[in-house]
């Protein structure tokens, strides 16, 4: 132990909030950070003679995944640097790569240079998965964990909600520097905040002679709990990228109206992935509610579905889907932190930033498989059967979850 990492009982309940605080604020920072590139395509489109890029989608496409590329590609090695040096240098680390990258893409027209610099702040970015959950851990004892860990996972939506809210209009009317100036100003600002805040949590000794163990190699826990969150994305992305779209083409509502709801569910998933830490919490089990919830999420698909599909015959059964839409929104969020909080628990302090890296990286490589797959589904056979189709994957989530043997 060094002498600035005291124990848990001499941290005040003030300064693990604080932490609490600013871990979370540096995911919601470097989430506006990752997504605010999506939100400059329409920008990158437009014709050179509106003042736009003149890009093809394709192109822009390609441009703006720069950032996600960098995060997924790097989960990992920034879990081994938590792992190895702990929580504080590569939270600070990594915001300040996160905060450079996306301040030197804030200077150049270049669509090549602008991947570039998107990677290196995505880069930056990857650090806060792994490092805030471990500052929760590390300082909040079991039973307040999980409506930590609730809260700490409400960063990724606030960040979509910034992002979405600012950047696409500010790149309209402004261009695209000053529109990426947003997520550069919230991870300076996280920057400060975790600097001052955040202390590294204590952790047992080390023995040089007897590295720790790989969990990995003890049973098929962690794996299971992997396992089971990527089935569990598939439901949760479906409805994020395709739900405004739905809300639009099939039952003709305006895309100011459609997309006020779609933020709605961010709000509603935020509030799920909360309540499912605290009862977690209650229960004293991550994998009990864990299981509850896949039952709910699968249920909620199933309902969502078959509403969808009869939308058309009533106004009444389009309304109970759309409510069943924000219930689906919320549900099969609510898993995240769960996991999360779980994997950390059971891989140790000396394994779970790598743990956590793997568990980010599975659930990105699902996501991003998500939306060309439902895409050729919904033209097939509609939205209301690939709701219900996706309520597959929960089901078969619940078999993977693990039963038993939390530590």
């Amino acid at each position: 132990m060094t002498a600035t990492t005291p124990e848990v009982g001499h941290i005040s309940a003030a300064r693990r909030w604080a932490m609490l605080a600013a871990g979370t604020g540096g995911q919601a920072s470097t989430a506006a950070m990752v997504v605010a590139p999506s939100f400059l395509i329409p920008e990158l489109h437009r014709p050179l003679a509106e003042g736009g890029h003149g890009l093809t989608l394709a192109e822009a496409g390609l441009v703006t995944s720069g950032a996600m590329l960098g995060m997924m590609t790097t989960l990992v090695l920034w879990g081994l640097v938590v792992d190895r040096r702990g929580e504080r240098f590569a939270l600070i680390g990594g915001l300040a790569l996160a905060t450079a990258g996306g301040a030197l893409a804030t200077t150049t027209d270049s669509p090549v240079l602008l991947a570039a610099l998107l990677a290196l702040a995505g880069i930056g970015s990857a650090a806060t998965n792994s490092a805030s959950g471990r500052v929760v851990v590390g300082w909040f004892p079991p039973e307040r964990r999980g409506l930590a860990m609730g809260i700490r996972q409400t960063g990724q939506p606030l960040g979509v909600g910034l992002a979405a809210a600012t950047v696409a209009v500010i790149a309209h009317h402004h261009g695209i520097g000053p529109a990426l100036w947003v997520p550069t100003i919230a991870t300076a600002i996280s920057l400060v905040v975790v600097t001052l805040v955040v202390i590294d949590p204590p952790r047992p000794a080390v023995d040089a002679s007897a590295p720790a163990a790989n969990p990995y190699r003890d049973d098929r826990y962690l794996a299971r709990i992997h396992g089971s969150s990527v089935l569990l994305v598939i439901p949760q992305f479906l409805v994020w990228t395709f739900g405004l779209t739905w809300l639009v083409t099939d039952l003709g509502w305006s895309p100011g109206v459609a997309g006020a709801v779609v933020a709605g569910t961010q709000v509603a998933g935020a509030g799920a992935r909360i309540a499912a830490g605290w009862w977690s919490d209650r229960v004293g089990s991550r994998m009990r509610p864990m299981r509850s919830v896949a039952w709910l999420a699968a249920l909620a698909m199933a309902l969502l579905g078959a509403t969808a599909a009869l939308a058309d015959r009533s106004d009444a059964i389009a309304a109970s889907a759309v409510l069943l839409l924000v219930l689906a929104s919320a549900v099969t969020v609510a898993d995240n932190g769960l996991a999360f909080t779980a994997v950390a628990e059971r891989a140790g302090p000396f394994w779970s930033g790598r743990a956590l890296g793997l568990q980010n990286t599975a659930q990105h490589l699902a996501a991003v498989a998500v939306p060309p797959l439902a895409g050729l589904a919904i033209a097939a056979w509609g939205y209301g059967a690939t709701y219900a189709l996706a309520a597959l994957a929960p089901v078969l989530a619940i078999a993977l979850v693990p039963v038993g043997g939390e530590r």
